[in-house]
């Protein structure tokens, strides 16, 4: 595409987006939920075509040099299809944001004052390999009144376009404009930065995948970008630690499903309880295939595991690789949490409540886990529903963001003719 073709396709992505929101800040809880009650049982109806473009995508996956934790997240089955629809129902049930009153108060002369819920407007969505979240994040905008630009990766194109005709079908189905949610399907690499530019109709961008890609954004969006850039998430193993409630945490969080953002990279063991949990959680580790890589101290403990470098503490490894460090105490791992962590997930496993309270008020995450493992860092397993990422930022939101914090607010007061003197 020429550099006029692409401003033009953007301009009236951007244009339609902004037509199809004010469509969807005054249209009702009902329709919206009409509406994703239908996808969700379309998207199961149409499980089978959904697959064999999924397959498509999973066979070109070499191509784009994927390693197998990236082709996990792009993998659709029948199950996490089904997920995705149960997502969307749950996304139905949600009160709706928009309407909702977040304050109100009567001034002394009469005014009522309202802060409602509204919604952003439109939103630019930027991701990479898992297209189960194209169904996630256009749930989410329509409940929350907003139009979504989506623009996947091109080693998931095929799925996503799969998805996406359920989607725009089903809307028009309930009377919902289907410019609600779009889909770019071109794959040149310019559309984005072309896309970054329109902030005359684009008011909040959230990138999804890689460092580079989030990096990237941040550096050329002309709008506000929801963003997280790594997601090195820690686990602190006390002194006061139950080491068998310990271990499965840790085993847990490291295996469960290691290509995510909320998995754990690093472990930090007390000093005083290393000599006894490190040979117990690092066979349990290597019999899950996982590398370590640590400080003198945990080799001593674990001989097999390999030195760690000053730069494995800073590693998102997003696969069975785990750097570990052994720590004179709470204090110290806090201190390397703040130095080395991401803001994303950390967690505490301790029978001590004050350790537990220190370590919540001393870590700056936007999730903090006192003996759970990290993965509960998730919209669906903290309640909210989907999600359309996981923010490490603080303005406008933090942590899983869900319908709430796909809004903002404005002031509504209400006179019986009050005029200022």
């Amino acid at each position: 595409m020429t550099a006029d073709e692409i401003q033009l396709l953007c301009t009236d992505l951007g244009h339609k987006a902004r037509v199809a929101s004010r469509a969807l800040a005054t249209a009702s809880a009902t329709l919206k939920n009409d509406w994703l009650q239908r996808a969700a049982d379309s998207l199961v109806a149409a499980g089978e075509s959904i697959l064999a473009a999924n397959a498509q995508d999973i066979g070109r996956a070499p191509e784009f040099g994927l390693a197998p934790a990236q082709i996990d997240r792009l993998q659709l089955t029948k199950q996490s299809l089904d997920a995705a629809a149960d997502g969307l129902r749950q996304v139905a049930i949600l009160a709706d944001p928009v309407g909702r009153v977040i304050e109100a108060r009567t001034r002394p002369n009469g005014l009522e004052i309202r802060k409602i819920g509204v919604p952003l407007g439109v939103l630019l969505f930027l991701y990479e390999s898992r297209p189960n979240v194209t169904v996630d994040a256009a749930g989410l905008a329509v409940k929350s009144g907003n139009a979504i630009i989506l623009r996947g990766g091109k080693e998931a194109l095929q799925s996503n376009m799969a998805l996406h005709r359920v989607l725009q079908t089903t809307l028009a189905e309930v009377g919902l404009p289907t410019d609600a949610v779009q889909l770019v399907t071109s794959t040149d690499r310019a559309i984005v930065g072309e896309l970054l530019k329109l902030d005359e109709y684009i008011d909040l961008v959230i990138p999804r995948g890689g460092e580079s890609l989030i990096q990237r954004v941040a550096e050329e969006a002309t709008m506000p970008v929801l963003k997280h850039f790594r997601g090195n998430c820690h686990v602190y193993v006390d002194r006061a630690a139950d080491l068998a409630m310990a271990e499965r945490i840790v085993v847990n969080a490291k295996c469960q499903r290691p290509g995510v953002c909320n998995a754990m990279e690093s472990l930090l063991v007390h000093r005083d309880i290393a000599a006894t949990f490190l040979p117990s959680v690092g066979k349990a580790l290597q019999e899950r295939g996982v590398e370590v890589r640590g400080c003198e101290e945990t080799r001593r403990c674990l001989p097999w595991a390999k030195p760690a470098t000053e730069a494995d503490w800073d590693a998102e490894y997003l696969e069975l690789i785990l750097s570990a460090k052994v720590v004179n105490g709470l204090d110290e791992a806090l201190a390397h949490i703040d130095q080395h962590g991401s803001h994303h997930t950390d967690a505490i496993v301790t029978e001590d409540a004050d350790a537990a309270r220190r370590f919540v008020a001393g870590v700056d995450s936007a999730a903090v886990m006192v003996n759970a493992s990290t993965r509960f860092n998730d919209g669906f397993e903290l309640g909210l529903g989907a999600e359309i990422g996981i923010s490490t930022d603080k303005f406008h939101a933090r942590g899983p963001c869900g319908l709430n914090e796909l809004t903002t607010y404005k002031y509504v007061v209400s006179g019986t003719g009050q005029v200022r003197e």
